[in-house]
């Protein structure tokens, strides 16, 4: 079988906990998650990940079960970067290793191409 090519990463422990908050959320198996970026943030771009519906321009990605759409204009910002969930006490969150930032904050969630 052909591998599919995907312009994003989830790992195995993204997925997990985006699956239970969706569940938390009371969302269906088939509301997908976004992720993109916005303008904002300490260093000009800031992540988003939301759980939204479908739109026109989206490339639509499944991980596991778990759909996942990226609006095709936003993909020169986060194009090979891997979304990954920790659940350490220094480190606990969604963290996004983006091969395209050149700085980002110490938060994490914001970064510049």
């Amino acid at each position: 079988m052909a591998e599919v090519m995907t312009h994003i990463h989830l790992t195995d422990s993204a997925i997990e906990e985006l699956k239970k908050i969706r569940v938390a959320e009371g969302f269906t198996e088939d509301k997908p998650v976004r992720i993109g970026v916005k303008g904002g943030g300490c260093s000009g771009l800031s992540y988003v990940m939301e759980f939204d519906e479908q739109r026109e321009f989206d490339e639509v990605y499944e991980f596991a079960g778990l759909p996942v759409v990226v609006d095709q204009r936003q993909l020169i910002y986060i194009m090979g970067m891997e979304v990954d969930y920790q659940y350490g006490l220094n480190d606990r969150g969604f963290i996004f290793r983006n091969p395209n930032a050149s700085t980002t904050c110490g938060c994490g969630t914001s970064f510049s191409a």
